[in-house]
């Protein structure tokens, strides 16, 4: 009998398995023909459901059990990869019998090829557990029968709903919402959003029908519609966006053949293809796409706003009565509200008005749904007549003076389409892609996160983080000109040429219109010019040559623009991506500024380097560490003036307690130790020259897997090499003291076989360089002196990349004597300092250049 029944549901198997691939590729085929979500949704919960029905009902189930589908299953929607998620309600707790019958069923639903998620519970347990964990209050709140006994289903949904605090609920699906915010960096605006869980995803509708439902307000948006919650145009738009993402999930999941919600660069191009979306001239077909998902995804978030306002002055009807501001707004349930629903219409400067009383008024946590609802509808009030009130101007300008809500005030402008209308330049660059493979996020969101960088700057709370910046900022005058030139540094990317000269035309323009004086424009324009030059400076040329510091400090001028340059700089690079900035960058810039700085206060070249103070600094460490005066002689007596001005005081006191006692050692000798900044090794080696010997250097390191992001090269008077490196692991999971001793016995026993090159593997191309490649470009001219050549190379950063370039230049004989290696995400630009005779002859150095061309083709 036991046989014949396994025979019989075996059979069955193979038969619903056929059935469901059946049925799906009939889906399939019916949505790529006419793409409607709602009938391939539905379509596959039905499938579904007559599937597991039959299971369940082959399996011989007992008439007092329920089968339930729970969570997007019980809702009736299925996407084409989705989890099929169940309930098993039980009468009672099961028993060994019962729990043989339930392995069986959850086996052969694995079997007939469904993804399932399944939980086993009685009544009492589902209330238990939903009252501890919101995840599973939430899936119950969609629980649809299937099968079994409809009694037990009634009593569960009767004895959830009785429990269910309403309140509560809404509370809890806030913080949830928060806390997966968080998790998406609060934006919905990365390159490579998940259209499910980021910010204007799916999960923000979802759970708005959550709590809707759960508060008995409705089950769709109609519904809400209805009872006024929404009006009939955003009930409209809710559903648009909602089918569009729909579709982007549907065709992701085709795309891939798996529950895949991100929106990798390695589908974007497909996708877009797969929608119906078209390259022009000047964009990727991608890049149109991604647009339209961030103006959709923006239009959920609003709504989302509104309509959570909207549900607590339903479910939370007792908060109090409003509080007068001024004849325009008034204060409701610590939300800016409108006094009358014709403000914006009467006072269209109010439009601006609202976010500076969120900023003065600390107690307003926002603005109520109806303000928000009124202030989208009147945004294109904001026109050339209003833009030149002087009135609006002023009220602009207040918002970016005052002491706290600036980047808050910013954002909100932003997401509800105020800030495009203010400022006509800002439009072209809301949810523009940045494909230079280091930036993470759209312009317009790059541009917020370098406002807010400068704002943290100006509070106490952030100043154990940057206290540099602090002190440099706090003793600005008007610091608020830096959030002018932050908003318009960017601005004019994506319009072809140079942005930072298309943006100062714009920039001059704004300071013009809003009346700032000439002096204070001319900082800003100029900031706008130059906002790249620190950076450039800093990561590309040689700080440590007197005349490079002299032709930066020329550029700056005078004291207050350096300080300026240096702030903006600072929160340029760290608004770019969490990845970008490092504390070697940091100190980069640090030590241009301060060069600087000494130099623009009278101090001669070599003063601003500050040579003297660094070898007397370095002498009195030396002291601190118990030796004696004049130890350091031997080995300073070997080793130039060019040495001495590349390497700070505290690494040439370490190099001399290493080496002090052995400078004409005849075996390397190999150091290293944690970078001060804690995020790198530095590593140095003294050896006899060896021929070729940064070649087989790179390649040591190459082979450990580690980037190189500073290497310093020197030859002492007596014929030995003093090198020093920076090295990285690039995926940050070394932990960088386990790794000294292996690099230092390692590295010591390589040097003492000159005849040994390591060769690093060349790795494999990422992904991000696969879609988005990088065209190699190589630049060797001689600096400003002509006693030596410089090398610019832009590439894709891979395994093996420095070693490659040090090979090319050793096989021509070009000695090299530093490299600035700057890792942009996926994206290298590297700077060498150069000298050989073949440099000088226009054909050779071009052939060089050729070769490393090739070298550099991933």
């Amino acid at each position: 009998m036991q046989d014949a029944l396994n025979t019989s549901l075996q059979a069955l198997i193979a038969d619903s398995r056929q059935r469901l691939i059946d049925g799906s590729a009939a889906l399939r085929s019916a949505y790529e023909a006419q793409p409607r979500t709602a009938a391939l949704l539905k379509g596959r919960a039905k499938l579904v459901d007559r599937e597991v029905v039959r299971i369940w009902q082959a399996c011989a189930m007992p008439a007092q059990a329920s089968l339930l589908a729970v969570g997007g299953y019980g809702r009736g929607e299925l996407f084409p990869a989705s989890d099929v998620d169940v309930l098993v309600l039980l009468p009672q707790a099961a028993d060994t019998h019962m729990r043989e019958r339930l392995s069986d069923m959850v086996g052969a639903l694995w079997d007939i090829g469904l993804e399932i998620g399944h939980a086993v519970r009685t009544v009492d347990e589902c209330i238990e557990v939903a009252n501890d964990d919101i995840t599973v209050q939430t899936t119950l709140l969609e629980a649809r029968f299937l099968a079994g006994n409809k009694a037990l289903f009634a009593e569960l949904d009767e004895r959830y709903h009785a429990a269910l605090d309403v309140r509560s609920f809404y509370k809890a699906k806030q913080l949830e919402q928060q806390q997966r915010y968080a998790r998406f960096d609060d934006t919905p605006y990365a390159l490579e959003p998940n259209c499910k869980e980021s910010p204007g995803g799916l999960r923000d509708l979802q759970m708005l029908g959550w709590i809707a439902r759960a508060a008995g307000l409705g089950h769709s948006w109609r519904d809400l519609a209805r009872r006024r919650l929404i009006t009939g145009g955003e009930a409209s738009e809710l559903r648009s966006v909602e089918r569009f993402l729909q579709h982007l999930r549907i065709r992701l999941h085709y795309l891939t053949g798996r529950a895949e919600d991100r929106v990798l660069f390695d589908h974007q191009e497909k996708l877009a293809r797969l929608m119906g979306v078209e390259a022009t001239a000047n964009r990727r077909a991608s890049e149109a796409l991604m647009q339209r998902y961030y103006v959709n995804a923006k239009m959920v978030t609003q709504l989302n706003t509104v309509l959570l306002q909207n549900y607590g002055t339903v479910i939370f009807p007792d908060r109090g009565a409003a509080i007068v501001i001024n004849p325009r707004f008034q204060v409701v349930r610590e939300l800016l509200d409108l006094r009358h629903d014709e403000v914006f219409e009467r006072h269209p400067s109010a439009l601006l008005e609202c976010f500076l009383l969120l900023q003065q008024r600390s107690e307003l946590k926002g603005m109520t749904a109806r303000t928000l609802r009124t202030l989208w509808i009147n945004r294109n009030r904001i026109n050339a007549a209003f833009r030149a009130d002087p009135h609006n101007r002023a009220l602009f300008l207040q918002i970016l003076q005052q002491k706290r809500g600036i980047v808050h005030a910013f954002r909100r402008m932003n997401e509800y389409g105020i800030l495009s209308r203010y400022l006509p330049p800002w439009r072209r660059i809301i949810g523009q892609m940045q494909h230079d493979l280091f930036h993470v996020y759209t312009v317009d969101q790059h541009i917020l996160m370098v406002l807010r960088n400068i704002r943290r700057f100006t509070m106490g709370e952030h100043a154990h983080e940057y206290p540099l910046m602090t002190r440099l900022i706090m003793a600005f005058d008007r610091h608020w000109l830096l959030y002018v030139a932050a908003l318009f540094h960017d601005i004019a990317k994506g319009r072809g040429g140079d942005h930072s000269k298309l943006g100062m035309a714009d920039a001059r323009e704004f300071c013009v219109l809003h009346a700032i004086d000439e002096e204070d424009s001319a900082l800003v324009v100029w900031l706008v010019e130059q906002h790249l030059s620190m950076s450039r400076f800093a990561q590309k040329e040689d700080t440590s040559d007197p005349e490079v510091v002299q032709r930066f400090a020329a550029i700056v001028g005078d004291e207050r623009h350096l300080v300026a340059l240096y702030l903006l700089t600072h929160a340029d690079i760290r608004g770019t991506s969490p990845k970008v900035w490092n504390g070697w960058k940091g100190k980069l810039l640090e030590d241009l500024f301060f060069a600087s700085q000494r130099l623009l206060r009278g101090a001669t070249p070599q003063q601003a380097l500050g040579l003297d103070d660094r070898l007397e600094d370095a002498r009195r460490m030396l002291r601190f560490h118990g030796l004696r005066p004049g130890v350091e002689e031997r080995l300073w007596s070997e080793l130039d003036s060019v040495y001495f001005m590349r390497h700070s005081a505290e690494e040439i006191a370490w190099h001399t307690r290493v080496l002090y006692f052995r400078a004409d050692a005849e075996e390397a000798v190999v150091k290293a130790r944690v970078a001060e900044e804690g995020d790198g090794v530095q590593v140095m080696i003294f050896t006899p020259d060896q021929k070729e010997l940064f070649v087989r250097l790179t390649g040591f390191f190459g082979r450990l897997g580690f980037t190189i992001i500073d290497a310093k090269v020197h030859t002492t008077r007596h014929g030995h090499a003093l090198d020093s490196f920076m090295l990285q692991d690039p995926g940050g999971e070394s932990s960088y003291r386990d790794v000294i001793t292996l690099i230092e016995h390692e590295l010591t026993r390589y040097l003492a076989h000159p005849d040994v090159i390591d060769r690093p593997s060349r790795g494999r191309m990422s992904r991000q360089v696969k879609h988005f490649p990088i065209t190699p470009q190589v630049s060797i001219r001689p600096d400003e002196a002509g006693r030596h050549y410089i090398l610019s190379l832009t590439a894709a950063d891979r395994p093996g990349l420095l070693f490659d370039i040090a090979e090319v230049l050793a096989s021509h004989g070009i000695r090299l004597h530093t490299a600035k290696i700057a890792t942009l995400g996926e994206r290298v630009e590297d700077t060498f300092l150069l000298t050989g005779a073949i440099l000088a002859q226009d054909a050779q150095r071009l052939r060089v250049e050729r070769e490393l061309l090739q070298r550099l083709q991933v």
